[in-house]
């Protein structure tokens, strides 16, 4: 195995061991911002510190038709799951979807797992959540759950600088009320709704727009941006929606 990548344990940390992990990213990642790219559904391209991480490619099917698939090169690749519209295996870079601690070009990744519907796993099985430190920022990546976070997945996400987060409902995904307590019980920084649909649904699709995530953050200052967005390693307090095209 190359030295610049490292599994370091099979699945979760305990609580003490994310604090710890916490201060020790701060002072071995380069700081300075990022630049966040989308490409629709709940797949982005992060690039800062150096290094660039490529969340959910998909293909083109389901609640994904039509849009044009992600095949980019990255550093890293997180997958919510390997579900062709959210870990699609369309994209270069190391690709990672179990959870997992794992060390790789100077980032250090931390995926825990979470069921990814709302009864406990049984229809579509377990998603991976992932939190990360790039350009300064604390992420957070909830793309593709629709359960409840338990009281440890709470103090293993901890209070990130960038949620990233499912809102459009449907099976598989968290709907407008459901995602707005996620960000009500994290307090982030900065919001990035995914994974809902633009327009007309397709035909398969079981998901909605954004706007029931809007009205249940009503109160909450909301950026409708283009389809990149420049972040600085200083977001002040939040929490910021970023709406991304």
């Amino acid at each position: 195995m190359p030295s610049r990548f490292k599994v370091l344990k099979p699945r979760s940390l305990s609580a003490a061991t994310a604090v710890g992990l916490m201060l020790s990213t701060a002072s071995s990642v380069m700081a300075g911002g990022v630049t966040i790219t989308s490409y629709g559904h709940s797949a982005l391209l992060i690039q800062g510190g150096g290094q660039s991480v490529l969340l959910n490619p998909f293909k083109a099917v389901g609640c994904a038709a039509g849009l044009r698939e992600p095949r980019v090169n990255a550093t890293v690749i997180l997958a919510s799951s390997e579900l062709a519209d959210e870990g699609a295996r369309v994209a270069s870079g190391r690709f990672f979807v179990q959870p997992g601690s794992y060390r790789i070009g100077g980032l250090n990744l931390e995926g825990f797992a979470a069921p990814h519907d709302r009864l406990g796993g049984r229809r579509f099985g377990q998603a991976t959540l992932w939190r990360w430190q790039q350009g300064g920022l604390q992420f957070a990546h909830l793309g593709g759950s629709a359960a409840s976070l338990s009281g440890e997945d709470k103090v293993l996400l901890g209070r990130p600088d960038v949620l990233i987060i499912g809102v459009g409902g449907g099976a598989k995904v968290y709907d407008g009320a459901e995602a707005a307590q996620v960000v009500n019980a994290l307090n982030p920084r900065r919001v990035i709704p995914v994974q809902y649909v633009s327009g007309a649904a397709p035909s398969d699709c079981d998901q909605t727009g954004v706007q029931p995530f809007l009205d249940a953050m009503a109160g909450t200052p909301v950026k409708q941006t283009g389809t990149t967005i420049s972040l600085p390693s200083d977001l002040g307090d939040g929490p910021v929606i970023e709406v991304m095209r």
